[in-house]
């Protein structure tokens, strides 16, 4: 990732003070940091904006060949429509089959597609007074696709070249002696297409892998915002929890996507900076996940006003910050550490309010370690790493259509573990090419006899309905989305066929090509969006040849065609060496247990040899992407009366995310070097062989070997160990203490889905009389940083609550998802807290009349013009009382009730600086200028 230093990342580098200009005056490159844009919704719903370029790939494809067919028909004096057709099918095949993302492999692909094309179409040209053999051969051609999707995307790309030519021969009825014209045609159509594929399409992988992290970016600051909702002491917490919860979904398909970009070529600079930015990204997201599930749980609680506006403050500042400057993370992290300190040392708190300085003391942690993570993620946008990773990166996630794979790999696996013995090792490489030859050989006869002109229509339903589906759910889906998105698009085509009427060839053009784009865009999303694309544009070619009065009549003759097709081509694949959907979600949900099994197996390993050669949050990641495999299947594409879905396989999915939560966190905090005792050794080992024997015993009972397994619950024997540990002496031991918690809870969660499965469940008995250690406090971390601190400290002094001074502190060596104390040289003065008689005659929205308008203009030394600034407004209690962009240099808050504030300017080239803003009560206007510091000041 890479890439040249934008003009406003080198003007910011050149205000940055000497030593800066390196790991602590790191700009984000330009595609991932910035302030909030209007496009960002664009990216947090497609990743990498591969849905987008899908649709730019269709529409420059298709109007290159159209427009190169139709230039060669005139040139080689063919009938336009012949050349047009040959021409569009080489755009078409090129937009929907070529993704490539290297120059190279991109020319071989396109350069490829009139070869197979040509050689096949005289022979379709000459079959045509052979009805029989003609569609014998059909079929056979769509078997061979199939045959040859096995062998990679190269084989399949020349299996649907040569059923496209069978296809178009039998269309368009073609002459024997213009096959070399047309072959001429191919040619030149499709190395046009790929010099405007180069243009104006060129693959940029380190691109696309900074616009996919730019969502990571989105999403991240969507939880920030989803938990500053939640803490709102009016809000509906329930609604709030949902918008944080779907925005962690969200968070986790950006971050996998990441992960499964990384392994494409020419994505990242090398293995070990790609494996240095899989490691950080996944703390990052460890990060941001605890701080949701921590303000998830303040939500049940009652927390203190000063606590919740500090918390409100700090994440208000953690969304708003410029990536560049992930180090003003600190300062607030140390806010809330403090805040949060304060409840914790005062005798009158009760224990809910111990409770929730507790969690909100962790999210400062958790902010502090989301700060370490993004600075050296910034840092590899622009530097070589300066230490080789240990292991370099391994892929652990496959990606389909730019998303993680579902069912597609174990439905594969299904398949090949069905056939290990003699003739029925060739099970897997013909059980898919037969479902569609003899599906097609069925269809062919029905469709024929319904219109011998269009019979392919039928053969078209046969392969949509045997390309990336897996299971029968998944395939009636297609049909109900084919359906759907045929009647759509024959609606709004029949009316553009009216609106632009007979002889309007360019605009039918442009109806067609826009068609193609816009499904294309779609495709991705919903199946049924690229049907109703295409429909639109089909609505339009029938139109050419087709009286209008006759529209409905064909269209109506085409849906049932591709219905007959998909039905058929359903049952074939549902009797032919089936597969069922409850074999696939067994097979799933055994995935999922190997690669748990194989974490555990690598933490192991971690803990016995410290240079041996493992990737933890690798292991972890795997586990994610097992998750996106179950799910695929136990939430199928149909809702089915019978079958796999209910509310147990939900409630096993439930404890399957729950498990892969605590896995994350068991694989970053592992990542350590332990040195126990002999005997503490050997009970570590006894729990990961117990775990690791109950993983066993599951993966047996759902392979249906062992219908009587037992999970033994190793959650008493770590307890025991946590007992007999020493005190923690620094941050090695408290990281052990977090893994053995992360493992027990992982226990438990699949110990609760080992009883869904039906096991029986037995607990490992600790060994008695085990003296306890009370765990002392972790060692504080040392000062370093200064960005941001006197704004923050300036808050802090001249608000209503206690003093704080504000230090800053270095990141640690290694970055941890796991709290630490704060530092040592934090100065704090011990708070007073007011009596319920004083809060009582605090001024509030709900007791003081009339409001004020507060007004001023932002001065910054670098923009006399105005800087592009957001402005926030919290109030005592926590909640965001207003937010404003400004305008020229000038904002202005209107109806504030007079109160205690807190104001946070942030921008796209300043920290955040947050000030403290007293409303008095009274009438009319107030002014409040800001002043902002200067672009890398330090």
């Amino acid at each position: 990732m890479t890439t040249p230093a934008s003009t406003e990342a080198q003007d910011t580098a050149a205000h940055a003070a000497p030593g800066e200009q390196t790991r602590t005056g790191a700009v984000a490159p330009h595609r991932v940091g910035g302030p909030r844009r209007w496009w960002d919704w664009v990216l947090a719903a497609d990743p990498g904006l591969g849905q987008l370029q899908a649709g730019w790939r269709s529409l420059v494809s298709m109007i290159t060949a159209l427009a190169v067919g139709y230039g060669m028909s005139v040139a080689l004096g063919l009938p336009a429509m012949l050349g047009m057709m040959v021409g569009g099918m080489m755009g078409m095949m090129s937009a929907f089959m070529v993704a490539e993302n290297t120059p190279f492999r991109l020319a071989r692909a396109l350069l490829w597609m009139p070869v197979p094309y040509s050689a096949v179409l005289p022979l379709s040209a000459w079959l045509h007074h052979d009805r029989v053999l003609e569609l014998g051969l059909m079929v056979v051609a769509l078997a061979v696709a199939f045959f040859l999707a096995r062998f990679g995307a190269l084989a399949l790309l020349t299996g649907m070249m040569i059923f496209n030519a069978f296809m178009v021969g039998m269309m368009a009825n073609i002459p024997l002696n213009l096959c070399g014209e047309l072959f001429v045609v191919a040619l030149v159509s499709a190395a046009a297409v790929l010099a405007a594929r180069l243009v104006f399409c060129y693959p940029m992988p380190r691109e696309d892998l900074l616009r996919t992290q730019r969502a990571f970016v989105v999403e991240a600051r969507r939880v920030a915002d989803a938990a500053t909702a939640a803490l709102d002491p009016d809000a509906d917490h329930q609604i709030a929890i949902t918008r944080m919860r779907r925005s962690l979904r969200r968070l986790n398909v950006t971050t996998v996507t990441i992960d499964g970009r990384l392994a494409q070529p020419e994505v990242a600079a090398d293995p070990d900076t790609a494996e240095l930015l899989h490691q950080h990204l996944f703390d990052a997201e460890l990060a941001l996940r605890g701080i949701g599930q921590a303000v998830q749980q303040l939500t049940r609680l009652q927390v203190p006003a000063h606590l919740r506006e500090a918390m409100v403050v700090g994440l208000v500042i953690a969304r708003d910050t410029p990536l560049g400057r992930a180090d003003a993370l600190r300062p607030a992290a140390q806010l809330i550490q403090q805040q949060a300190g304060f409840v914790l040392q005062d005798t009158h708190a009760g224990p809910a309010e111990a409770e929730a300085a507790a969690l909100a003391r962790r999210v400062g942690h958790l902010l502090d370690s989301l700060a370490d993570s993004l600075a050296h993620w910034l840092d590899l946008g622009w530097n070589a790493p300066t230490a080789r990773a240990k292991v370099p990166f391994q892929p652990t996630v496959a990606l389909e259509q730019n998303r993680p794979a579902g069912t597609g790999a174990v439905a594969r696996r299904v398949a090949a573990a069905q056939s290990v013995q003699g003739w029925r090792r060739a099970i897997p490489y013909l059980r898919v090419p037969l479902h569609a030859g003899v599906a097609a050989a069925l269809v062919c006869p029905l469709s024929d006899a319904i219109d011998p002109q269009r019979f392919y229509w039928g053969l078209v339903g046969v392969m949509i309905t045997l390309f990336g589906t897996n299971t029968t759910h998944e395939r009636l889906r297609k049909l109900a989305h084919r359906m759907a998105g045929t009647i759509a698009g024959a609606v709004i085509g029949i009316v553009l066929l009216h609106v632009i009427g007979h002889g309007h060839i360019y605009w039918t053009l442009a109806v067609i090509v826009a068609g193609l784009a816009i499904g294309a865009w779609g495709m991705q999303r919903q199946y049924a969006y690229w049907v109703v694309g295409l429909v639109t544009a089909l609505t339009q070619l029938y139109g050419m040849t087709t009286p209008y009065s006759g529209m409905d009549h064909l269209l109506a003759e085409r849906l049932l065609d591709n219905a007959l097709g998909i039905l058929i081509a359903t049952a074939c694949a549902a009797l032919i060496f089936p597969v069922s959907s409850r074999k696939i979600a067994q097979e799933a949900e055994r995935g999922y247990v190997s690669a748990l099994e194989h974490l555990v197996s690598q933490i192991v390993l971690r803990w016995e040899n410290p240079e041996a050669p493992v990737r933890l949050r690798g292991a972890a990641r795997g586990v994610d992407a097992a998750l996106f495999q179950v799910r695929g299947v136990l939430r199928p594409l149909v809702r089915m009366p019978l079958g796999i879905r209910g509310r147990g396989a939900e409630n096993r999915l439930a404890l399957l995310a729950n498990a892969t939560g605590h896995a994350r966190a068991l694989a970053a905090a592992a990542d350590i070097d332990i040195d126990l005792a002999p005997h503490l050794g050997e009970r570590v080992g006894r729990i990961t062989t117990t775990f690791v024997e109950s993983l066993h015993a599951l993966d047996r009972h759902a392979a249906g070997g062992d219908q009587a397994g037992t999970w033994t619950r190793v959650s008493p024997l770590i307890r025991e160990l946590e007992t007999v540990l020493q005190p923690p002496p620094g941050p090695r031991a408290h990281r052990l203490h977090t893994a053995l918690r992360e493992l027990a809870a992982l226990d438990e969660a699949l110990a609760g889905y080992a009883e869904q499965r039906g096991l029986t469940l037995t607990t490992a008995t600790p060994t008695p009389n085990t003296p306890h250690h009370p765990a002392a406090p972790t060692l504080p971390t040392t000062p370093a940083d200064r960005r941001t601190q006197a704004a923050l400290a300036a808050w802090a002094a001249r608000n209503q609550h206690p003093r704080t001074t504000l230090t800053p502190h270095r990141p640690t060596p290694t970055p941890t998802p796991a709290p630490t104390e704060a530092a040592a040289s934090t100065e704090v003065t011990p708070p007073t807290t007011p009596t319920k008689a004083a809060e009582a005659t605090t001024p509030t929205e709900a007791t003081t009349p009339g409001t004020v308008t507060v007004t001023g203009s932002l001065r910054c030394p670098d923009h006399p013009g105005g800087c592009d600034v957001w402005i926030t407004l919290v109030n005592a209690r926590g909640k965001r009382r207003a937010a404003s962009r400004a305008t020229n240099g000038r904002y202005r808050l209107t109806a504030l009730p007079p109160g205690s504030y807190t104001l946070i300017a942030s921008g796209s080239t300043h920290p955040p600086r947050a000030e403290f803003l007293s409303v008095r009560p009274g009438p009319g206007e107030m002014r409040h200028d800001i002043e902002l510091e200067r672009v890398g000041r330090t």
